[in-house]
């Protein structure tokens, strides 16, 4: 019998570690050990068994605890996971510790099965309403749990913002939170609507292969119905007593997404992302493991879900550049959603108004089946888009008369706009109008964003903080000026020039708050006029059908980027946000304020859709050998000694040599040479085929862990990467 357990700890260091196994107990791959680990105890996974060890036997030390009977990772995910670490040449300790939730990385005990649902307690049983306020949150949860205990879920689904008022009645001792099975919540599903024709030939050519792998681009415009077709899937997936998982690209859209989930199938839909309490998403993550979770909704990190009857994986908004993890362990939720379908048998649906060009570019070559949804659902329209030439023209605030006059009509009529900036805050320069000096943050060399009503200024790419000065430090003067606009300066603008106006602003600074994007987005009601002004975050999955005019502003600043992807991110941008308008009755509008109109990104665009634009950037990236048609790794290295990265990088390209059909580009500075204070410079490798970068890589990350220079910097591999800045 082994006797010999080996496992993989989250450090990192790219092996696995042996210790003796308890007298009695073999611990199957997948379970949680605790470990002794230099000084302390690490919280470890056991990955195999075996009769003997390079070590020594009196080198071993034995196992502290067994911490699992049975695994948390099952056989394919910890398959996955370990495929993962190989690909993204990440340590596998690290690889399965961010598989799990945070709560599980340590050695307690796992949480209460079942929901967790609120309830009267003994004092609140003896507590009449009549003590609480009429009309107040609190009183309308106090009586609906007077009915019986209710679940988080189908509070969520009841009473939007519950969570204060639960806060309130629990310092007064009137309730208290339980645990039920899940056999006692039941709830009643909201019947689906009817699919129009390109829906329902959607459901059904994927709902016929759901015995097997197969990848399907969803490829449908703004605002025709993509979720009601994974809707539809999940319900034939349902059917057959089997799971689904569903990735979003960000917490902001799990709200409202899990709203209509629940509305569907009520407490089976479980959400799985950082934004949740530790306690919350291990209860998600282990009904997901034990099969109670039939809907996983999640962000990036739901990939990781254990899901033992796994039937169907739907990837929205696939293009988005989310779900690939730009720290420590650097994958792609998408990618890694491909393998997981495969390994499974399973079929995956990526959905998208705007594919990326790597799933444009698979479904030519004939390895995705591309299903279309060409309209509108309902009635709507597509929205007309038009460019507006910012040039020789006055604008107040950097918004111009064109745009002003469309804004005015707008709210004449009653209906809603959207004036999209994708800069927070209030000024991205602060200016010295006498002697020309900036606000630069120091740990970056980059102008640091003025933030008006938090009184500060902050940087953008990491997070320092300052006050904002009452006179320029460079000559004493006080004509400090604040340059250019942000969605903060936007929204006291549109004060000014709109009073009677409710503007809503919606950005990081304003969502921070949990349940806060919802309340913004309830402020405006669905026949009430107003408008709003926001970031990237209203540019895709929001549903506003009083909102008929959008206004997109700073275009120019995405046409002159040294990124490759700048093209493509802004094309996809731009529809993006140009579909939150006119999606219900009422036609919409979108303006594109430029002073490049004749540019070809924008001109392509607008005669030929995200179609012409994307064909074009497809061609050129052929010609350049650039991704899809070229495989990227990018070795970046980092340090606050100015010399350092440069000198590591060149040994790594002599240690790297002359690979086969393997170039190297660099070491050169980064785009952006310091950040945080740290000077940073990088290394490309490019293969126009995948496997020769992959045969290539291990070897390489060997020769490089050993170099001398390697432990005077920061270094890290990002494979596939999608930011080279």
């Amino acid at each position: 019998m082994p006797e010999i357990l080996r496992v993989a700890v989250p450090v990192p260091l790219p092996q696995l570690f042996d210790y003796l196994a308890p007298r009695g107990a073999l611990p199957q791959p997948g379970c949680r050990v605790l470990v002794p680990f230099g000084p302390g105890r690490q919280v470890g996974i056991v990955v195999g068994s075996a009769g003997d060890s390079e070590l020594p036997r009196n080198k071993l030390k034995p196992v502290s605890a067994v911490l699992d009977a049975q695994p948390l990772l099952g056989t394919e995910l910890l398959a996955t996971l370990m495929w993962a670490a190989r690909y993204y040449q990440h340590p596998l300790g690290a690889v399965l510790e961010t598989a799990l939730p945070v709560g599980l990385r340590q050695a307690k005990p796992l949480p209460l099965d079942g929901y967790r649902a609120l309830t009267l307690s003994a004092e609140g049983r003896e507590t009449a309403a009549d003590t609480l306020r009429r009309g107040t949150r609190i009183r309308e949860l106090f009586e609906r749990l007077a009915d019986g205990p209710l679940t988080y879920a189908a509070l969520d689904l009841a009473i939007p913002r519950w969570r204060d008022s639960a806060t309130a009645l629990r310092q007064r001792g009137l309730i208290e939170t339980i645990a039920i099975a899940v056999s006692q919540a039941v709830s009643e599903p909201v019947p689906a609507p009817p699919l129009n024709a390109a829906q329902d030939a959607a459901v059904t050519r994927v709902a016929a292969a759901l015995d097997r792998f197969q990848a399907w681009l969803l490829e449908g415009v703004t605002g025709s119905g993509k979720t009601e077709v994974y809707l539809g899937l999940i319900e034939r997936v349902l059917a057959q007593g089997r799971q689904a998982l569903v990735l979003v690209p960000e917490i902001g859209l799990t709200p409202q997404t899990l709203r209509r989930f629940r509305d569907r199938f009520g407490h089976r839909v479980h959400a799985l992302h950082s934004g949740l309490a530790e306690a919350e998403r291990s209860r998600a993550w282990l009904a997901a493991a034990r099969g109670e979770a039939n809907v996983i909704l999640g962000t990036r990190s739901a990939i990781f879900a254990p899901l033992p009857k796994l039937g169907l994986i739907a990837v929205d908004e696939e293009h988005d550049a989310s779900y690939k993890q730009q720290d420590g362990f650097r994958y792609c939720a998408r990618d890694l959603a491909l393998v997981r379908a495969r390994s499974l048998g399973i079929p995956v649906v990526l959905g998208s108004a705007t594919p990326s060009l790597e799933s444009l570019a698979n479904a030519a070559a004939g390895r995705y089946e591309r299903l279309e949804l060409p309209l509108r659902a309902g009635s709507a329209r597509p929205p007309q888009l038009r460019i507006v030439d910012a040039r020789r023209t006055r604008l107040s605030h950097g918004l111009g008369p064109e745009l002003l006059t469309a804004l005015r009509a707008t709210l004449a009529r009653g209906e809603q706009a959207l004036i999209f900036r994708n800069r927070r805050g209030y000024a991205p320069v602060l200016l010295c109008h006498d002697c020309g000096w900036h606000a630069d943050c120091e740990r970056c060399a980059k102008p640091m964003t003025l933030h008006r009503q938090r009184g500060r200024l902050v940087c953008h790419h990491c997070e320092a903080e300052r006050r904002v000065p009452v006179q320029c430090p460079e000559c004493g003067g006080t004509q400090l000026m604040p340059q250019g606009q942000g969605t903060e300066r936007l929204e006291e603008a549109l004060g000014e020039l709109f009073p009677q106006t409710p503007i809503v602003r919606i950005d990081r600074e304003t969502t921070r708050r949990r349940g806060a994007l919802e309340a913004l987005l309830d402020r405006l009601g669905p026949h009430q006029s107003g408008i709003y002004v926001g970031t990237q975050m209203l540019a895709k999955g929001h549903d506003l059908p009083n909102l008929t005019l959008v206004a997109i502003l700073g275009v120019d600043e995405g046409l002159h980027s040294i990124d490759f992807r700048a093209s493509e991110r802004l094309g996809q941008l731009i529809i993006q946000v140009a579909g939150r308008a006119g999606r219900a009755e009422k036609p919409g509008s979108v303006l594109l304020q430029t002073h490049h109109p004749d540019h070809p990104l924008l001109t392509t665009l607008l005669r030929g859709g995200y179609r012409a634009l994307a064909q074009s950037l497809l061609a050129e990236r052929r010609a350049a050998e650039l991704p899809p048609y070229a495989h990227l790794a990018l070795l970046r290295a980092e340090a606050k000694d100015a010399i350092a990265p440069q000198e590591f990088l060149t040994a790594c390209a002599e240690a790297a040599g002359n690979a086969d059909g393997v170039a190297l580009l660099g070491p050169l500075p980064a785009p952006m040479p310091l950040r945080a204070g740290m000077t940073r410079s990088q290394l490309l490798f490019s293969a126009t085929e995948r496997a020769r970068l992959q045969a290539a890589l291990p070897g390489w990350m060997e020769l490089w862990r050993q170099l001398p220079t390697a432990r005077r910097v920061r270094w890290s591999l990002d494979v596939d990467p999608v930011d080279l800045y």
